[in-house]
Order: C-alpha cells, then structure tokens, then sequence
C-alpha cells in the first residue's frame, strides 16, 4: 500500500511535468512562497527574541519553520526536496530512467526559487524591523559562507533526510492536527542543529542580498548552492529514498 501510495503520487508529478509543464511550474513557484511564509515568520520571530534569549531565538527560529512544510502537504504543491524523495520510487522500480526525472527537477527548483525569491524580496522591501532584520540577516549568511564544503554537503544530507521523512508522514497520516504536529516537530529536527536546506537558503539568500546588495559573496553563495543542493538529492532519494523503496517494493510474483 505505501509502495502504490508513493508510486501513484511520483507518476502523477511526472506526467503532469511532461503534459502541462506551465501548471507544474507554478505549483512549484507557490511551493516557494509557502515555504518563504515559513522564512518570514522564523526569521522576525529570531530578531525580536536574540537581544533578549538566543537560545530562545534559535528554538522559535527552528519550531516556526515546520509551518511552511505542512502548508505546502496540506494546500498542494511542488517542492524540490520532497520530490527527490517521491519521484525515486518509479526509478527504483525501473518505470522510469533516472534521466526521465531531471527536467522535472529542473523545472521544480526553478519554480521553488522564483516563489521563494519573490516573497522574500517583498519582505525586506517592506522595511519591517529594518536595521535589526539586516544585522541579524549580515551575520547569518556571514556563518553560513564560512563553510567547510564536507561538512555542508553532509549538512545537506542530514537535512533532506529529515524533510523527507516529514512529507512521508504528512503523506501517510489522514488526521489534519497530528499530521501538522508530528511534520513541524521532525522540521525542528534540521532546522535546530543548523542544517542545510537548499530552498530555505534560496530565501535567507535572497533576502540578505536585497538587503544589503553586492556585499556578499556570489562566489561562496553559488558554491553553498551547489553543495547543499547535492546533499539534498542524496538525502532525500537515497539514503531515506532507497532504503525504503526496498522495504516496501511489490514483491515479484513467480510465473
């Protein structure tokens, strides 16, 4: 059952990228603005507790975040990281190439980074808590360029891992309140260590650079994008993809 549940919904992703790529697209770019929903709030939620409670910064930070994961499995849409997880199930199962799957990957990411940019830039624009947001905003990406390349990459792993575990409850789970709850509290589970999330970073990315224009690296940015990007893809669609692909796979009738 959970085999036909992932299969039906990565075939439905794919042939809806191949007959109506246009609609794909902007599933994926709302996607985007769902999880920039999710930036804005954990980001305000962290500039108005750091001078009084990092710690306490950090934790509203990391438990606000969990919001955008679950509009996104609750309202419909298309997010990169979650369909490096779903959309490996017909690969496994040689229903599709892997080669099939990329230019729906491709036209995701993309959509996710038009949604996210768009929603982020219209935040920083609308100059709420402007000089604290943009100190907060400085020195967050100022960590974030100051990466080792492994360590971001297994950061990148990490992460997905954990998104994806998360959209395969939210896929599973029938019941609205323990579905929300159980998803927000597995994204606090990358969020509060600090691992990496390649769509997330689109929008601190995005916001920072609005912000505060060419002072960053677009060097070390493009790199970081890369990097967690990569992690992101082996998170989600091998080590959580694979494993459960073959602890569910159909099992092949003798003739």
């Amino acid at each position: 059952m959970d085999y036909e549940l992932l299969e039906k919904a990565a075939m439905t992703k794919y042939e809806m990228s191949k007959k109506d790529p246009f609609r794909f697209f902007i599933r994926s770019i709302v996607a985007g603005l769902y999880l920039g929903l999710a930036t804005i709030l954990s980001y305000t939620l962290a500039v108005l507790l750091v001078e009084h409670h990092v710690i306490a910064a950090k934790i509203a930070f990391a438990g606000a975040f969990g919001i955008g994961l679950v509009i996104i499995v609750l309202l419909g849409s298309e997010l990169f990281t979650g369909n490096c997880f779903t959309t490996m199930f017909p690969v496994y199962h040689k229903r599709l190439k892997f080669l099939d799957i990329l230019p729906m990957w491709g036209i995701c990411y993309v959509g996710n980074f038009v949604g996210i940019a768009l929603i982020c830039f219209l935040f920083i624009k609308s100059g709420v808590n402007h000089e604290a947001m943009n100190q907060y905003l400085a020195n967050v990406v100022s960590n974030k360029l100051s990466f080792d390349g492994l360590e971001l990459f297994i950061k990148g792993i990490l992460c997905n891992f954990i998104v994806c575990a998360a959209a395969f409850v939210g896929m599973k789970l029938k019941e609205e309140m323990a579905k929300t709850f159980i998803m927000m509290i597995i994204v606090m589970t990358f969020v509060l260590p600090g691992f990496e999330h390649s769509i997330a970073n689109m929008g601190t990315f995005s916001m920072t650079f609005t912000a505060l224009g060419t002072s960053i690296s677009w060097s070390g940015v493009g790199l970081h994008m890369l990097l967690s990007t990569l992690g992101n893809i082996i998170g989600g669609s091998i080590l959580l993809g694979l494993p459960i692909y073959l602890m569910i796979r159909p099992k092949k009738t003798s003739e």
